[in-house]
């Protein structure tokens, strides 16, 4: 981060992407893959949700080094189609709305997705795709 964010500041931020993820839930039938996008967003919205519960309690460079945590453990998914493994693409793309929010250094995210594990088996694709529910212990 380059200037330090309020927790404030950071909890409307997640209000407002929580807000554009509902809006998305409810324009889900309306897309080509309707349950995947539904799960994209649900996701995305859980993600929110899950960091402004952390932000409430944590500084807002604990929630950054937090959500760099969360986003090392999901496994690529780079190559598969648009509506296949919509958890993690929901908490990935959430993961990286999250830190354009706080203004996270680019190189810092870089290197963090550089230590994210393959996707090679389907065991990992499920143990990531149960994370949502772990986001809120911490």
């Amino acid at each position: 981060m380059k200037e330090t964010m309020s927790t404030e500041q950071m909890l409307q931020g997640l209000k407002h992407y929580r807000r554009i993820a509902r809006q998305d839930m409810l324009r889900a039938p309306e897309t080509p893959h309707p349950d995947a996008f539904l799960a994209h967003a649900e996701s995305r919205r859980a993600l929110y949700v899950a960091l402004g519960t952390h932000a409430e309690t944590h500084a807002p460079s604990d929630v950054v080094a937090h959500a760099l945590e969360l986003y090392q453990a999901i496994p690529f998914s780079t190559g598969t189609a648009e509506h296949e493994y919509p958890d993690l693409k929901g908490r990935e793309n959430a993961l990286e709305n999250f830190f354009l929010l706080v203004g996270l250094d680019p190189k810092t995210r870089r290197e963090a997705r550089s230590r994210r594990p393959k996707m090679d088996a389907p065991a990992v694709a499920a143990s990531a795709a149960d994370a949502p529910s772990e986001l809120t212990s911490g």
